[in-house]
């Protein structure tokens, strides 16, 4: 069992030290190698089939996976690929598990006849929903191909995910408004513009993707993509992508007083919607990679923008008491529902460190609400019996959900999280030494 070695209320009796950071990334590291990696892999490799498993029990017994869907593929093979790149000491055994999943991606999920990758196939490699494509699926698999080249230098990686971003941005990218319509037919024509206007438009995912409508995750995920890809390619048009979705993203999806919109029409009109507390803190994160990896690191207007909807969410959507974020609210009002579902506790880690790297000298409110996220997830999420995080707890932790692994919960948030913040603690350790 893995103890908190420092407790989160003695830590913000006092400022923090290089001690202090330096014990806490080692938690991270600690964390991340117990409940992430170890549970996760090699377990879910599938050898017969490719790919990886996505069905557990909460004892991490196997499960009867039907389909394998392009967004879980994508994350478990970026996971492999960065801690290859980031970890030293593993990188030989993750480098394996990248290849596996660059390999599904090759022969599985892109549709060689007409171009791009489709959104799920079944276990007979057959695609489903007719070949459909969507922007968030597209995303992360030219993500996911992107990472394994930056771990691997494969040529091949890199012409994947050119190739299927190429693909993307010929097909659903509009230049008249910018950004991108989200759902392709199999041979890459736009679905459901046509009905717009209507009562109720189609839906590509149920409950989740109204088909006309751009929508604010997958453009932020783009976000996250193109940063990923622009980093390993340094392709020209790339790069002018970047642009457009950071100015999309902190310009259009983020309004005042520090909240996104879910859905838009075709120009950017907003579809009004709850606030997500979860992807607020998550964009904020990613505006500002974005922003570094084009040469802005101290872009004022990105920071001004990412400050706002982390102070919106702690203002809104933090529970003070327990530590940790909502579900989701409204952008004035009190939050209305009160769940915590692990992927957003592990973005605010990112998102709370990050402000707290950049802001800390100001005011102790991103440490302490830091040490509070940090101080829940570890004592109420993690699963001390079986290993892993709980997909989802009640507002004081208590555990009536024991999932732990499905399509929609890779080894993604929660693993790049713990990697990024045992990373930045470290940094902070290092400079705050006497």
């Amino acid at each position: 069992m893995i103890l908190f070695l420092l407790s989160a209320a003695a830590l913000a009796q006092s400022a923090p030290d290089f001690a202090t950071y330096g014990k806490l990334a080692d938690e991270a590291d600690a964390q991340l190698r117990k409940n992430i990696l170890d549970v996760w892999f090699p377990r879910c490799l599938d050898e017969q089939r490719g790919g990886f498993d996505a069905e557990f029990s909460r004892d991490w017994k196997k499960g009867n996976d039907r389909v394998a869907f392009i967004v879980f593929q994508s994350r478990m093979t970026w996971i492999s690929a960065t801690v290859a790149q980031r970890r030293p000491e593993l990188r030989e055994q993750y480098l394996k598990y990248a290849r596996h999943g660059l390999d599904f991606f090759r022969t599985r999920m892109t549709d060689r006849e007409q171009g791009g990758m489709f959104w799920e196939v079944g276990a007979d490699g057959t695609p489903t929903m007719q070949g459909q494509k969507h922007a968030y699926g597209i995303s992360f698999g030219f993500y996911a191909a992107a990472a394994v080249y930056e771990a691997t230098h494969d040529k091949a990686a890199l012409d994947l995910a050119m190739n299927t971003f190429r693909w993307f941005d010929e097909h659903a990218h509009d230049a008249s408004n910018g950004g991108y319509y989200e759902t392709l037919t199999r041979e890459g024509r736009r679905v459901g513009i046509d009905q717009l206007d209507s009562p109720m438009p189609p839906m590509f995912v149920p409950n989740a993707f109204p088909a006309a409508y751009k929508s604010m995750n997958s453009h932020i995920h783009l976000l996250e993509s193109l940063t990923e890809l622009y980093r390993a390619s340094k392709d020209p048009t790339v790069g002018k992508r970047l642009e457009e979705m950071l100015a999309v993203v902190r310009d259009k999806i983020v309004v005042e007083p520090g909240c996104m919109n879910l859905f838009f029409r075709p120009d950017w009109r907003p579809v009004p919607d709850y606030d997500s507390f979860g992807h607020d803190i998550e964009t904020a994160f990613l505006m500002i990679e974005a922003a570094e990896a084009l040469g802005r690191a101290d872009d004022q207007k990105t920071w001004h923008v990412a400050r706002m909807i982390v102070d919106h969410a702690l203002a809104f959507g933090f529970d003070n008491q327990n530590g940790g974020f909502y579900e989701k609210g409204s952008a004035l009002e009190n939050p209305y529902d009160f769940k915590k579902t692990w992927w957003v506790q592990f973005e605010g880690l990112n998102a709370l460190l990050l402000m707290h790297d950049r802001y800390g000298r100001e005011t102790p409110k991103y440490w302490d609400a830091f040490l509070k996220t940090w101080h829940f997830i570890t004592d109420r999420m993690a699963d001390k019996e079986f290993g892993g995080f709980y997909m989802e707890v009640e507002r004081d932790g208590a555990v009536k959900n024991h999932s732990k692994a499905s399509q929609w919960k890779a080894a993604y948030h929660d693993g790049r999280a713990l990697l990024t913040t045992a990373d930045r603690l470290r940094h902070l350790a290092d400079t705050s030494k006497p």
